[in-house]
């Protein structure tokens, strides 16, 4: 039995009991039917075959699960940072521990190849002790003082906090947002998207078993027109962490406004990789080619637009061609392969759909533009080259394994073609002048940006976007800048005069 084929074998004995059992709602520490009692389909995008039935979860299944969370807050609140960090780390050693099931669920649910999904389970559980070192210190402040007032501050959980998860990378992207959110003291109703909905299900049980209170994290699945309504508009909700589209992001805006509800987006990008001529080109085209070629292409970070200098415009191309050209597409369980299936028929539609644009619009596919197979959502690694700003493959957030190239003058022209889309996630920059790095980054309308380097994440740092691509940052201390609010107390130092009225 070859090596594809023994993976296959373990991840259909991991989705045997999804297929059995169905993907439940995890209400109070139980699994539970959509009280509707209505179901919808998970495909693979492998080859298109149901994997399981999903409980469609609508407004009561939420005001259910938020009653849950309201109920588990006060005793989960008051918990002492320390003890909220001993349960939590058990939860980063449950996660490890079942690392390969998280990784084989992933591959198959989502399409990610597992060379890249192998590591899944793995920044997870990083999340998780990460934040569980910072739960014994969340609450603390500052002193003020002043001659008469020694000023106080803390901070205290918001209360109960909505999660809505994408479905690129889900189960990674879900500790991302759940892990600080406990961490800090809150409760949590997950609703994890339609697309990919298996991971958030085994997550909240890995939890419950290594000592999560019941009530504290909850899961409904359902789509955004019910469910997720519901979470944003529900008066008990004090905060909502969404990951997704720019559009999505803004509907959920206006849904929370009547509550006054705290929002924290991260949105799309349409990020730029720049290259000078003066640049290390070797790692350039390796950084440029792993930025929008893993993962599928379906990132937030994903560095989809090649803005390249005239001097090396085609040469940089036509390496980058190359690499396109030899990437394995195929089984996600494959080891070999870098771009498996996209996650479904729906989203593949539109990636294709760019090819037709890029054609009418004047650029040059260079390499890939076309499906691959008759089977499942595959889609070639694609390079447009001859384009330029205006088109829609360079404005248009497509999330998928295409990169569109554009050339460039100099350092203004180069800043203005990197500006000049609605999005403003994270950029990166290859020079080796010192000078223009600095200069660059000073005017990069982005809230990430990494000088010759593909993206590496540092945990304490800030993660967030600027225009279009989001509000609020995650990482470090920022996490919990959301999850609590600060407040102040004053005490006094020393008698001062107190204004008499009326005498």
């Amino acid at each position: 039995m070859s090596v594809l084929e023994t993976n296959i074998a373990r991840a259909t004995d991991y989705m045997a009991k999804f297929r059995q059992r169905g993907v439940m709602n995890h209400i109070n520490g139980e699994s539970l039917p959509a009280l509707s009692g209505q179901t919808f389909e998970s495909i693979s995008p492998v080859d298109l075959s149901v994997l399981a039935q999903v409980a469609r979860g609508a407004e009561a299944d939420i005001d259910a699960a938020v009653a849950a969370a309201k109920a588990a807050f006060p005793v989960w609140s008051k918990m002492p940072g320390a003890e909220r960090r001993k349960i939590l780390i058990k939860v980063a050693e449950a996660i490890e521990a079942r690392a390969e099931e998280i990784a084989f669920t992933e591959c198959m649910d989502t399409g990610q190849a597992l060379r890249f999904m192998s590591k899944a389970a793995i920044r997870g559980a990083a999340n998780f002790r990460f934040f569980a070192d910072q739960a014994p210190g969340a609450e603390d402040g500052q002193s003020l003082r002043t001659p008469t007032q020694m000023n106080v501050t803390s901070r205290r959980p918001i209360g109960p906090v909505g999660v809505i998860t994408p479905w690129n990378t889900p189960f990674m992207l879900s500790t991302w947002k759940i892990a600080p959110a406990l961490a800090s003291g809150c409760t949590v109703v997950h609703k994890p998207a339609e697309f990919s909905p298996m991971t958030a299900k085994l997550l909240v049980e890995i939890a419950e078993s290594a000592g999560l209170p019941k009530g504290v994290l909850n899961v409904v699945n359902g789509f955004g027109e019910d469910a997720g309504r519901r979470l944003t508009e529900h008066p008990d909700i004090k905060a909502i962490a969404f990951v997704g589209e720019s559009r999505t992001g803004s509907l959920i805006m206006a849904q929370g406004a009547k509550t006054l509800k705290r929002v924290h987006f991260e949105l799309g990008g349409k990020n730029p990789v720049i290259v000078f001529e003066d640049a290390d080109l070797d790692r350039a085209v390796d950084a440029a080619t792993f930025m929008i070629y893993s993962l599928n292409g379906e990132r937030c970070t994903s560095s989809s637009r090649l803005l390249v200098q005239e001097s090396i415009y085609d040469r940089f191309t036509a390496r980058v061609a190359e690499v396109a050209k030899r990437i394995k597409v195929g089984h996600p369980l494959d080891l070999e392969t870098v771009v498996g299936p996209l996650i479904h028929p729906e989203h593949e539609a539109k990636v294709l759909s760019y090819f037709d644009k890029a054609r009418e619009e004047g650029a040059t596919i260079a390499a890939g533009g076309t499906k691959v197979g008759d089977k499942g959502c595959y889609v070639a690694p694609t390079l447009f080259t001859k384009a330029t700003n205006d088109m829609a493959v360079a404005q248009e957030e497509i999330f998928g394994p295409v990169l569109t190239a554009i050339p460039f003058r100099d350092d203004e022209d180069a800043l203005r073609l990197a500006n000049d889309v609605q999005y403003g996630l994270a950029a990166y920059l290859w020079t080796n002048d010192l000078n223009r790095a600095m200069w660059m980054t000073d005017n990069l309308e982005a809230g990430m940006m990494w000088v010759n380097s593909e993206n590496i994440r540092h945990l304490p740092t800030p993660f967030g976007g600027v225009k279009a691509s989001g509000i609020g940052r995650d990482g470090g201390d920022w996490s919990f800048d959301f999850y609590m609010e600060t407040v102040n107390v004053s005490f006094p130092r020393a008698l001062h005069k107190i204004p008499k009225l009326g005498g």
